[in-house]
């Protein structure tokens, strides 16, 4: 299949869902001549495309954003020199967070997670044991992932992560750092976990909670007692499951 473009034609992925668009913009990349460009539109920052490109074709790739911001992210993509990419079987994506801002780690790593299809494998690469995400994970994905060390060298630590179930509405939500059903426990025990997690957070982050009725008493409770400004959002409310997102907001 021609996938090709003009320089001077934008595509639009807007209307592909997210797994989609970046297989067609991969194979975009992988078939674009040295010193040739194309544009397209994304409906927010495609900064984890970027980090993807990177990770499987090496430092050669021109990011230009010609548009930012609301609906209509437009970028121009460059190949700067010929490079061979890697080829791989195992694995549906590579994240080397080598060739990625610490600051971006958390957000190309979830977002790209969330848009990964049941059995999907992403191998990660890093200089360092990313712990932080490693946690979050464990946290946010208890039971859902197989988190695998492939290697540990000082250096260099290569991690497969693989998506045993679909994820919910929250995976690409890089705010929320827990995730977790309070329903076995009884009602006291139930508020203890809550503003246990409340207390592990830092300003910016979140949870969320599963509750078997409204815990509308619950924020009246968080509200007198707390002293860190806090978000209550409701995610979920049905017979018997309501999920909650609390943030713990900064000052």
């Amino acid at each position: 299949m021609n996938n090709s473009i003009s320089e001077t034609e934008e595509l639009d992925v807007r209307n592909l869902i997210p797994v989609k668009r970046h297989e067609k913009l991969l194979q975009l990349f992988k078939e674009l001549p040295v010193g040739e460009s194309f544009t397209f539109i994304n409906d927010h920052d495609p900064k984890p495309l970027y980090y993807e490109f990177r990770s499987i074709y090496g430092n050669v790739v021109g990011w230009e954003y010609m548009q930012r911001g609301g609906q209509e992210w437009k970028v121009r993509v460059t190949r700067t020199e010929a490079s061979k990419g890697r080829e791989f079987r195992e694995i549906s994506t590579l994240m080397d967070l080598r060739k990625a801002d610490k600051k971006d780690w958390k957000y190309v790593v979830f977002h790209r997670y969330g848009m990964m299809l049941k059995g999907d494998t992403m191998e990660l690469v890093a200089e360092e044991d990313p712990e932080e995400i490693r946690r979050i994970f464990g946290n946010k994905f208890e039971g859902e992932h197989d988190w695998t060390y492939k290697k540990q060298e000082a250096g260099e630590y290569i991690i497969h992560i693989t998506k045993k179930e679909e994820s919910d509405v929250t995976a690409e939500d890089v705010s929320i750092v827990n995730k977790f059903d309070v329903r076995p426990h009884p009602p006291a025990k139930r508020h203890d976990m809550i503003f246990d997690a409340f207390e592990e957070l830092n300003p910016g982050e979140a949870f969320v909670f599963t509750n078997d009725h409204d815990p509308k008493p619950l924020y009246y409770q968080m509200e007198a007692e707390s002293d860190d400004p806090f978000e209550w959002e409701y995610l979920l409310a049905m017979p018997g499951e309501w999920k909650v997102k609390i943030t713990k907001k900064s000052e």
